[in-house]
């Protein structure tokens, strides 16, 4: 796929970083405005360009991982349960995605299954643990989400992404912002347009989301999942379990 090489100097870049690495706002990154993306900490006017970057890693890099938070995992209206469905079409788009949701935001010691949750105060430990090198956050509160960016590029070289509904993330390396049910939408056809372009193939069955071990044993052993199988439908209960999350987990979360 042919495009102009961008030689403009990268800002957030992945880790490790550091202990206490300085804050992207320390370090000059400003939030796009309406429009625009964050391209590794530089304001980049056309959105599309982010989103292609994003389709890339994700193709990519080891392990890729789409984060859920509860904006999208608990149906808290339609509007929720349509941006949750449009979400799996993203994952649809990308061969061997795994699908780790971050239901709250309490913190989980003494015991933390990165293969079950990933968690604001701890999120390290989740990437570690099952080795990802690039993922997507969608559906966090802005707050949330900028903490555990900070902590990841502090301590991992996982490449980070944010799909926000609000002003986007200046701490992750890729982020658009304004992010409706529309726009996701979108972002699900430019994935599948790069890639197509890129020549993969997703599976025949259509089986393309792989379930880590703990979410395997929850479904009786199997390995992948259709991502349709598992979008929500409006009014219905709330959605955390299209994710794979646990009957038993959810049941702790009360």
């Amino acid at each position: 796929m042919a495009t102009t090489p961008d030689t403009r100097e990268k800002i957030i870049v992945p880790g490790p970083a550091g202990f206490h690495p300085p804050s992207a706002a320390q370090l000059g990154v400003a939030l796009p405005d309406p429009g625009q993306g964050l391209y590794y900490g530089l304001l980049e006017p056309n959105e599309e360009k982010v989103i292609e970057e994003m389709a890339r890693k994700m193709l990519t890099s080891p392990n890729a991982t789409i984060f859920p938070g509860p904006l999208l995992l608990w149906a808290w209206n339609d509007h929720a349960v349509e941006k949750a469905k449009a979400t799996l079409e993203i994952a649809a788009q990308i061969p061997e995605v795994m699908i780790i949701p971050m239901p709250d935001y309490r913190p989980k010691y003494p015991k933390i299954d990165p293969e079950e949750v990933i968690n604001p105060n701890h999120p390290n430990l989740t990437i570690w643990g099952n080795k990802i090198e690039a993922c997507i956050f969608i559906g966090v509160h802005c707050h949330y989400a900028n903490l555990t960016l900070k902590m990841i590029r502090a301590g991992t070289n996982c490449c980070t992404m944010a799909i926000c509904a609000e002003q986007g993330h200046e701490d992750a390396m890729l982020t658009i912002r304004d992010s409706d049910t529309a726009k996701i939408k979108r972002v699900a056809q430019i994935f599948k347009k790069v890639r197509e372009e890129m020549g993969i193939k997703l599976p025949e069955s259509g089986e393309n989301v792989r379930f880590t071990g703990t979410q395997s044993k929850v479904h009786d052993g199997k390995t992948h999942t259709n991502p349709a199988a598992f979008a929500p439908t409006p009014g219905g209960a709330g959605s955390a379990a299209m994710f794979g999350h646990s009957a038993e987990h959810m049941k702790r979360e009360g």
